[in-house]
């Protein structure tokens, strides 16, 4: 029985040292790849790769996992978007989202907490409209205004899939329809902030658009907690300081280093 257990826990510390070693494989490999290759494919296709498990299942349940994978999906591929625009030279940017990209895979990700599916959520959101304005700058409205879509849907669905609610579909929807719109109306104006040589830049709307969803997450739960009911003690200071915060942006940060 000792041998056994001996055994079994040898195992379990193997396991744990190869999941750890994948993982560092992925969020260094999927950056530098791309950033060598100068082509998003190879990064996005390791992305992809480190999903089978969405298909190793019968294909009726595809479509739910395809759903329930998204966010992790859209931080994955934001981070090689993001290590591909900044050109095949490598600087700070490179070696941020290769650091970060691991630790949302071996730390973030695998949280289970209503406090973790929030933050994934804002991470999700925050990298997922920061892609979405880097490749879209120059193209079309309704590019960006989809991807939006997207992100705000998923954002809002991780959080929400996790209550009791079941009417989380038509709040999802609205939350990716308010996102596109937002998106939209700030195509003709994207303010992107850089910070001098290490190629990070950070989209206006991406912080714009987080904030609406902290404080969108703050509310809903509220509204659940009290069957149906806002309550302002529970939603007053998170609203208050993204006002502000907002506030500061549009007074004193929108004058960008650059416009797009």
């Amino acid at each position: 029985m000792a041998d056994y257990i001996l055994v079994r826990k040898s195992r379990n510390v193997l396991s744990t040292v190869i999941h750890v070693i994948l993982n560092i494989l992925l969020g260094v490999g999927s950056i530098f790849l791309t950033t060598v290759s100068g082509s998003w494919v190879l990064g996005i296709i390791l992305v992809l790769i480190s999903k089978w498990r969405i298909f190793a299942v019968r294909p009726r349940f595809w479509l739910l996992n395809i759903k329930s994978s998204l966010v992790d999906l859209i931080v994955g591929a934001s981070f090689v978007l993001i290590a591909y625009c900044a050109g095949t030279t490598i600087l700070p940017v490179h070696i941020a989202t290769a650091v970060l990209y691991t630790l949302w895979l071996l730390v973030l990700k695998p949280r289970s907490s209503e406090t973790a599916a929030e933050l994934q959520s804002l991470v999700a959101v925050f990298l997922g409209t920061t892609a979405a304005v880097m490749l879209s700058a120059s193209l079309d409205s309704s590019i960006i205004t989809i991807e939006a879509f997207f992100v705000g849907y998923a954002g809002a669905r991780h959080v929400l899939v996790q209550g009791e609610d079941n009417d989380f579909p038509i709040v999802t929807a609205v939350c990716g329809l308010i996102s596109a719109e937002v998106a939209w109306l700030a195509h003709s104006w994207l303010i992107v902030y850089s910070f001098w040589n290490t190629g990070i830049v950070i989209p206006q709307i991406s912080v714009i658009l987080t904030i609406f969803a902290f404080v969108f997450g703050r509310v809903y739960r509220s509204i659940i907690k009290h069957d149906g009911k806002l309550h302002y003690d529970d939603t007053i200071a998170p609203i208050l300081f993204s006002v502000f915060v907002i506030a500061i942006i549009f007074v004193f940060f929108s004058k960008p280093i650059f416009d797009v």
